[in-house]
């Protein structure tokens, strides 16, 4: 069973009226409104349903955004944003979705709704139950509601890129990257077009922008580019696997896995990739998230963890 509803109401009735069917999946694109803008604070109120798409395209009205860049944000909604801690390319300089939710609203298993956290940027009471939502895939309860601080968007914004013939010479660059002057907002690598890339992006002040730039070339990278690599490998129907490492363990991580095709959040460790070896995953703590989805969906209406 899919729960569809256009508003809170629907929801919780649904969820509350729910005897044994369970709920596969969440279609919430009917609850899409921008609640509340206030731009001179930078913080914004959105229903789940409303597309990142059309989230940005909103803020950028007022020359803001909400500072997360996952793939396909023309059809990802809010919820699933959160539900999934979707996140893109500017990772490494922004962040993720947990750093700017301020506030949400859930709609429990047995149909009560709860919020947590608040509209203003300093709001300190009790668990932080956002962080608890964030990431948990729709399995403890649907977010229908929430509220974020948005940021300016920067003057400019570049991307650069260095090609190598091998992973130790991707990998010796890494290093000398790491250790430099310059702070880029995006550090991947890829092998879109068969070729091992690594991508660069700045952004910020203008000057600042340039000066970075000068460094980057320093360490070859010499090339404009773009994140057409990022749409290219989302835009595949074949299933993509996610891992990750320790930052300094990509190369290696790479090597042993032997993937396909890849794209890598170098600077975060996280690699998406098709093909290839499976690697060892670390033990998950299992009981812990049992006890925590027995707490919040005793029956088990609601999706299952993904394990």
């Amino acid at each position: 069973m899919v729960l569809t509803a256009s508003n809170v109401a629907e929801v919780a009735q649904t969820l509350s009226g729910i005897a044994s069917q369970k709920i596969t999946g969440f279609d919430l694109r009917g609850m899409n409104r921008l609640l509340e803008y206030t731009p001179e604070d930078m913080t914004v109120s959105v229903e789940a349903g409303i597309t990142l798409a059309e989230l940005q395209r909103q803020l950028g009205e007022r020359g803001q955004w909400l500072p997360v860049d996952p793939p396909q944000a023309e059809n990802l909604t809010i919820g699933a944003l959160l539900a999934g801690n979707k996140s893109g390319p500017r990772r490494y300089g922004y962040g993720t979705i947990r750093d700017y939710l301020l506030g949400i609203k859930v709609v429990l298993a047995d149909g009560r709704t709860i919020k947590a956290g608040g509209k203003v940027v300093k709001n300190v009471a009790g668990y932080d139950l956002c962080k608890l939502f964030v990431g948990s895939r729709g399995t403890l309860g649907v977010i229908i509601e929430a509220t974020f601080k948005v940021l300016p968007k920067p003057e400019t914004e570049k991307t650069v890129s260095a090609t190598f013939p091998t992973l130790e010479a991707l990998a010796d660059t890494l290093e000398h990257l790491a250790v430099s002057s310059v702070v880029p907002v995006a550090v991947d690598t890829h092998n879109y077009g068969g070729t091992t890339t690594l991508v660069a992006c700045f952004a910020g002040p203008s000057e600042d922008v340039s000066w970075q730039l000068g460094c980057a070339r320093d360490l070859g990278f010499r090339e404009d580019a773009s994140f057409e690599y990022e749409r290219a490998f989302w835009n595949s129907s074949e299933p993509a696997r996610c891992l990750s490492v320790l930052p300094s363990k990509v190369v290696e991580t790479l090597r042993q896995i032997e993937p396909k095709s890849y794209v890598v959040r170098a600077g975060n460790g996280i690699i998406y990739y098709r093909g290839g070896k499976e690697p060892d995953h670390p033990a998950l703590p299992r009981e812990l998230m049992r006890r925590i989805k027995d707490t919040y969906d005793p029956k088990h209406l609601l999706p299952e963890l993904p394990w």
